[in-house]
This record gives C-alpha cells, sequence and structure tokens, in this order.
C-alpha cells in the first residue's frame, strides 16, 4: 500500500461522511478498515492533505460524538423493550 492509496482513502473517507453523516463506526464498516484508521485518516492524514475537508469532516464526527449517548440510550431501550 502505497502513499497515494492511502491519501486517497483519507480523502474517500472524508467525503463519504460527509454526504452520509456516518460515524467513524460506520466508515470503518463500510469501507472495512478499523475505527481508529478512520479517525486517524479523517483527523490527522487528512489535515495534512486537504485541511479544508478535514475541518468539515471533523465537524460531522464531532456532531456524532456529542449526539451517541443519545443513541446508545435508543439502543438499550430497543433492547430491553423488545421493539
Amino acid at each position: 500500500m502505497g502513499k497515494l492509496y492511502i491519501e486517497e482513502r483519507a480523502v474517500n473517507l472524508a467525503h463519504y461522511i460527509i454526504d452520509s453523516k456516518d460515524t467513524v463506526r460506520g466508515a470503518a464498516k463500510k469501507f472495512g478498515i478499523s475505527k481508529s484508521t478512520v479517525h486517524k485518516d479523517v483527523t490527522e492524514r487528512l489535515r495534512k492533505i486537504n485541511p479544508s475537508l478535514a475541518d468539515e469532516a471533523k465537524k460531522i464526527l464531532d456532531e456524532n460524538k456529542a449526539e451517541r449517548h443519545i443513541r446508545g440510550g435508543e439502543a438499550t431501550r430497543l433492547k430491553y423493550t423488545g421493539r
């Protein structure tokens, strides 16, 4: 895997996250890579390649992070109510 592949992946991940508003976990599953790789690609590698795209993607990831306690609570509620 060359440097170009990693840079392309970082850009593709950012576009995917921005377009779909998906989570790190969702993006990792979609691209078949680990959550830590998604996070590193979008927050560190992309910053060097395309800072404005990195800022956009980070904004979505921050929103998802802020909402995660709501999704977690909803999942728990569904688990115990059987719906």
